[in-house]
């Protein structure tokens, strides 16, 4: 009370509303039934009197007088946040905002709720009640998030975010112990296998614990055991348990089915005797399946399981299902009702062996550690599963190119049996083909954590069958030859009929193989693909090991495909158009075309470039070429200035006017003035300096029919007087117009507005009354000391 009251006076001398509008907010425990009845202009006055919980609570009362609470909400923010959020132009709901992330605050310890009296509210359960409005969460360091939100006393809140959760996120984790894992297992399990979590994202990672990072994969993958692994607070998974119970009635019925199905032979047999011994056991066994059944859909996975070469000839000898025999009952159904038929003793024999066969090869796979209980069960072994066997075994085609794909021949590191079946310190005994299968994530990002090669080939195995990803994205994981590995797990991933992969983006330092060959080899797979962009910063120097080019790739057909969206940034590699034009012929859906550090061999090639454009591509909107020599291809730059479909041209850092003349700018001002259709024209970084700038004004004479909305100069060496000429030509221009002017926004980073700051502060308050403005404070006299550093 003393809070609310001191916050009152600080707004001024309190009028009779003022006190009274105080007293009710004391007694919203009472009053808030009423008190959501009172007319709008009543209520106006009454909501930033009340704290968070009311506020939250007040929300349906708000919106039926017609009111918003966005201000309020807003000035919440800016009074206990004290930060201004990222991109907050963007931001529609503020109250979302605030709730979320006072809810990872709160979880982090980084907020004190004592600190403002909206906070202090009895009623008001800090991690419970901001939880439904939470959509992403962040978990970092030592994952005490994770044990927190698994605490008992946070199951409600746990609870909420399984329905609420879209996006995880993991940064800057470090080493846990067994029990944390433990936790982040509860977490994930209900989080993503009964949950909503769509998205997996892991930052910042430098020495990543790799059985904690194999435990993320896997279990976004949708892999994890069934059983008493999978307890919460010693007792089951209620929601598995309800999934076992639904599995046992439909145990329960094929076994009556079987049952009734086994007296209709007995009393065929009766009847006709027993002419056909292998078919009778064929029979019996089939009634068999039915009793082992709850076993074998407890750990079924939705698309084919993984399942290692070396146990898959055992187990086609078998005939009731691989898990049905590890559970160990069906053995013993086959054993007793073979045994009632003297002709069937031999077929019984054969199935003992083979029997005993698969249980050697499980005991093989499972390693040293025998505790069905230890969290290391899981990782390690995923990695050393054949990828061929995450294909569809119903398919013999898909199998005999799944061999082809992991032969040593492909180059793969992780291809072969020998080297999925090495055995080592760090393996582990759980196999994915014993794991039940649960709900997958849709989007798995791994920005800057390093793969090892042990890593690469879980991740492998686990995207070959992830039916359900739709994007990926791998940035900075130093895979260099690792690439192959996981262009396998991805080939075998593509020849699933419901495979939903539509985005991949792979960026990293060096690059094991030539771009334009991972392009075809990543398109050839996945016709279907909407964005793909490959990024690389250098060469691998180590020429030894880079490959001379994979045969498979370089001369696969690329068929037509959907993409819209390609993004190539070259390792200083020349373009040669030879390698790219099959690729934009094959997209005539492109809409986006990004090359980056691309050198050109011969102004032929980006002649060549530009004409398959032209012809192959009509739907391209925008086009972007970034740190490309093009001071000697003037005549292609205002080839693309007319294009008439193209509505976005970035030339970035592309020394347009190295070696040009007044003529040549004079011809793009020209150009762009004719082109109606082109919205919007970047030139960072060119060195337009003041007068270049200033003639760029010309665009928006009274003459010009362009389109033009924004224009991006950021680093263009421009200063405070050149940029007050160009406003004040730009006035004139809009002047001359009537007003009318479609220009709405300029891009100004990174220029030298510092040298003359009152200059450069009219300049920009004259240029905001006429278009959006972005700049920043920045340094151009450090800049140039950084330069010169590095001559």
């Amino acid at each position: 009370a003393a809070a609310l009251n001191g916050a009152m006076a600080a707004e001024g001398p309190g009028s009779l509303f003022a006190l009274s509008a105080a007293a009710v907010s004391r007694s919203m425990g009472a009053l808030e039934r009423d008190v959501w009845a009172l007319p709008g202009h009543l209520l106006r006055g009454l909501l930033p009197l009340l704290t968070v919980f009311r506020l939250e609570r007040a929300e349906g009362a708000a919106q039926r007088a017609g009111l918003s609470t966005q201000p309020i909400w807003r000035k919440l923010w800016d009074d206990v946040m004290k930060t201004r959020p990222p991109n907050s132009e963007n931001i529609t709901c503020w109250r979302k905002k605030f709730l979320e992330t006072f809810f990872s605050n709160v979880l982090h310890g980084v907020l004190d709720i004592s600190s403002d009296w909206r906070l202090n509210d009895h009623h008001f359960s800090p991690l419970l009640h901001s939880s439904p409005h939470v959509s992403q969460l962040t978990l970092c360091n030592m994952l005490q998030g994770a044990v927190e939100l698994t605490a008992e006393h946070n199951q409600k809140v746990l609870e909420n975010l399984a329905g609420s959760l879209r996006i995880l996120k993991f940064q800057h984790l470090l080493s846990s112990d067994q029990s944390i894992r433990r936790s982040l297992v509860l977490l994930l399990h209900r989080l993503i296998h009964h949950g909503s979590v769509s998205q997996v994202s892991v930052y910042s990672w430098p020495v990543p614990d790799t059985v904690l990072l194999v435990l993320i994969l896997s279990m976004s993958a949708g892999f994890w055991r069934s059983g008493n692994a999978l307890t919460y607070h010693s007792s089951p998974c209620g929601l598995c348990r309800e999934d076992k119970a639904q599995s046992q009635e439909s145990a329960q019925e094929e076994a009556e089915r079987g049952r009734w199905d086994e007296r209709e032979w007995s009393d065929g047999q009766n009847q006709k005797g027993s002419p056909s011994a292998p078919e009778s056991a064929t029979a019996e066994v089939n009634g068999c399946r039915a009793d082992a059944h709850m076993n074998s859909v407890l750990s079924r996975p939705r698309s084919p399981p993984l399942r290692n070469q070396a146990c898959s000839e055992a187990s086609r000898k078998v005939p009731c299902d691989h898990t049905s025999i590890q559970g160990g009952s069906s053995p013993r159904c086959i054993s007793d009702k073979l045994s009632c038929h003297p002709v069937l003793r031999r077929t019984r024999r054969r199935l003992k062996s083979a029997v005993g066969k698969k249980r050697r090869c499980l005991r093989r796979s499972r390693g040293p550690y025998a505790d069905p209980e230890d969290l290391y069960d899981f990782v390690f072994t995923v990695a050393r599963e054949d990828n061929s066997g995450l294909l569809d075994k119903n398919s013999a085609t898909e199998g005999e190119n799944a061999e082809s794909w992991t032969s040593p021949s492909s180059g793969c590191p992780c291809a072969g049996r020998a080297a999925c079946k090495k055995r080592g310190g760090s393996a582990g005994i759980f196999s994915l083909k014993a794991a039940h299968r649960f709900r997958s994530v849709s989007t798995l990002e791994l920005f800057s954590i390093p793969l090892t090669g042990e890593t690469c080939r879980t991740l492998s195995n686990l995207l070959s069958s992830w039916v359900s990803l739709e994007n990926l994205v791998l940035s900075y994981n130093g895979l260099d030859a690792n690439i192959i590995c996981i262009l396998s797990g991805l080939r075998a991933l593509s020849r699933h009929s419901d495979c939903r992969l539509r985005v991949v983006r792979v960026s990293d330092v060096f690059s094991h193989m030539p771009c334009m060959e991972l392009v075809r080899c990543i398109l050839s797979a996945f016709p279907q693909l909407h964005t793909l962009s490959v990024s690389f910063d250098l060469k691998n120097q180590l020429e030894g090991n880079r490959p001379e080019g994979n045969p498979s790739c370089s001369e696969a057909e690329i068929p037509e495909s959907c993409l819209e969206q390609l993004e190539i940034r070259f390792p200083r590699e020349p373009l040669h158009a030879a390698f790219l034009l099959p690729v934009l012929k094959a997209s005539r859906s492109l809409q986006q075309l990004s090359l980056d550090s691309a050198t050109l061999p011969s102004s032929q090639e980006l002649g060549l470039l530009l004409e398959v454009l032209k012809e192959c591509n009509p739907n391209l909107k925008k086009l972007s070429f970034h740190d490309v020599n093009l001071a000697e291809h003037q005549k292609e730059v205002l080839l693309l200035l007319q294009d008439p479909v193209l509505q976005e041209i970035t030339f970035s850092f592309c020394r347009l006017f190295e070696s040009s003349t007044t003529e040549f700018l004079s011809e793009i001002i020209n150009t762009v003035k004719r082109n109606s259709s082109l919205k919007s024209l970047k030139l960072p970084g060119n060195r337009l300096g003041n007068h270049r700038l200033v003639a760029l004004a010309d665009i928006f004479s009274e003459d010009s029919s362009s389109s033009l909305c924004q224009l991006d100069v950021s680093s263009n060496c421009i200063k405070p007087d050149g940029l007050l000429e160009f406003t004040k030509k730009l006035e004139g221009h809009i002047q001359q117009r009537g007003g009318q002017i479609q220009f709405t926004h300029l891009r100004l980073f990174q220029n030298w507005l510092d040298q003359d700051a009152e200059t450069a502060q009219e300049a920009l308050r004259r240029l905001k009354a006429v278009c959006s403005v972005v700049n920043d404070s920045w340094d151009s006299s450090q800049a140039f000391a950084d330069y010169i550093s590095v001559m």
